[in-house]
């Protein structure tokens, strides 16, 4: 592992609406050396003058870029040889947003064969790196990227969902309520990171259990459908992209602060044994050789113990349809 303030990043999906920000951010970190970005050729922003607007910061961190012409031919390893090679930490905001006239279903198969063309190549020029997913649905796509990696013979414990957001939104919501300094919340949000599977524990934070019972199970659901209050607001012509590069920021920096040694936890969503289930999102310590600890769920209230049963019904069926849909190895 490399020394503090040198680790090297790859952020793939860069030239998106979440990658452009998630790159800044990780461009100003003290811990990065390096930031390599990756996209499509075909993207509305060409990831060359992403990188070129990224250089100009007055940062140490080097950029480099590359990017892949999906109607050349040429596999996505084959562009991301060099950008992924020496990596500590890959994060990857893409995928495509559901359409209307599309299922789940669907979504899940562009979108897994999306995360997979990048996973590969993971594993085969960074494979001890952690690789922070933000692939709709996360709740599918990282069991079965997980899943891809344990065929390999790797850890699965480096294939990591990015559910920051649900935390990020839990704290701010509380601190609207309550008036209690935002840097003083710290609401844990476990289960899955779609709609009712992502379950905010206010009970397990000093401000949150001072919310009166009457609004827990609105503030609850507001957490639930956060993305689609964005959305909504956006008129349908955007969704939650700066707060998500905000949450996938926080998140890539607890991972680089637990490589120079400094423990930090966050939830996250990776394989599991706190539950019955194989995957969950719970926090997780994160230390110099990645995720180090899963915590347990805790002691939990009425509501949320009540809320767990349905999280866990939902979730296992979206974790089955993730390794269910997980086509053979490309490389």
């Amino acid at each position: 592992m490399a020394a503090a303030g040198n680790f090297k990043v790859c952020v793939c999906g860069a030239a998106g609406g979440i990658g452009q920000p998630l790159s800044m951010l990780i461009a100003m970190n003290s811990n990065v050396a390096e930031l390599a970005i990756y996209d499509l050729v075909q993207s509305a922003v060409p990831v060359a003058g992403v990188a070129a607007d990224l250089s100009h910061f007055e940062r140490k961190c080097k950029v480099t870029h590359c990017a892949r012409d999906v109607q050349s031919g040429v596999p996505a390893a084959e562009v991301l040889k060099q950008a992924l090679t020496g990596c500590h930490l890959v994060m990857v905001p893409a995928g495509v947003p559901r359409k209307p006239g599309m299922d789940r279903a669907d979504l899940l198969k562009i979108n897994i064969g999306i995360a997979q063309d990048i996973v590969e190549a993971c594993a085969a020029f960074c494979p001890t790196a952690v690789v922070g997913l933000i692939v709709n649905p996360v709740n599918s796509v990282v069991p079965a990227m997980a899943e891809l990696y344990k065929r390999k013979g790797l850890d699965p414990k480096k294939i990591i969902g990015v559910t920051t957001l649900d935390v990020v939104r839990a704290n701010k919501f509380v601190h609207e309520i309550t008036g209690v300094p935002v840097d003083q919340i710290d609401v844990p949000v476990v289960g899955g990171h779609a709609g009712a599977t992502i379950l905010p524990l206010f009970s397990q934070d000093t401000a949150g259990k001072k919310i009166p019972a009457d609004k827990i199970e609105p503030l609850d659901k507001r957490v639930q459908d956060a993305g689609t209050e964005v959305v909504n607001a956006k008129a349908g012509k955007g969704s939650a992209t700066l707060s998500m590069a905000y949450a996938g920021a926080r998140f890539a920096s607890a991972v680089l602060s637990g490589f120079a040694g400094v423990k930090k936890t966050e939830c996250a969503y990776m394989v599991s044994s706190v539950t019955e289930l194989p995957f969950f999102s719970q926090k997780v310590t994160f230390g110099p050789s990645g995720a180090e600890e899963i915590h347990p769920i805790g002691a939990v209230s009425g509501h949320e113990k009540k809320r767990l049963e349905a999280v866990m019904k939902q979730l296992k069926e979206e974790i089955d349809a993730g390794i269910k849909m997980l086509p053979g190895s490309k490389l």
